[in-house]
């Protein structure tokens, strides 16, 4: 291909017209149901699997990561209420995939450990532990994570939503 010929085409292709889709509420509650979708096929797929919600998975991957670990250390890794790290903790004791000792520093204080059982149960877990939102979104770049985040914001007033909700895990939802 000539320089001439190049020239030529790369001036009709930028004088080209670009044809947007326009963006509909209904478009958007599409991409909605595309994202929960996934997430709840996710879910069904981990519990079909191991038996274990994601939620409880992804606590017992805390666990797994930081032996020792409290009730408040759970709920700030995952951004739960300290209340529903208690509920995930005693179902997790409950199949014996875990320990719960007091601290020895302070007695009102626990102290959580995998035991065997959760190890092997970890072991088994396709995907990633933290479900496949929180993975995505980890991935996103930070300048849309941030848009995303402010855009959401808007949308939560405008619902006039709850933000306590937040606090939930979406596999309890």
């Amino acid at each position: 291909m000539t320089t001439q010929e190049i020239h030529k085409r790369s001036a009709s292709t930028s004088t080209k017209k670009v044809t947007r889709v326009a963006v509909t509420p209904a478009k958007v509650l599409r991409r909605f149901r595309i994202v929960f979708n996934a997430v709840r096929t996710h879910f069904r797929q981990m519990e079909k699997e191991v038996g274990l919600g994601g939620a409880q998975v992804w606590a017992l991957s805390i666990i797994a990561e930081s032996p020792g670990i409290g009730m408040g250390g759970i709920a700030q890794a995952m951004d739960i209420h300290q209340s529903t790290a208690s509920n995930l903790v005693r179902a997790l004791q409950k199949k014996e995939l875990i320990a719960v000792e007091k601290a020895m520093d302070d007695r009102r204080n626990v102290c959580i450990h995998l035991k065997a059982p959760g190890k092997k149960l970890l072991a088994k877990v396709k995907g990633p532990l933290t479900g496949v939102l929180p993975n995505a979104l980890a991935a996103l770049d930070p300048v849309v994570l941030r848009r995303m985040d402010k855009d959401l914001e808007q949308l939560i007033k405008v619902l006039g939503a709850d933000e306590s909700a937040g606090e939930i895990p979406l596999a309890n939802i």
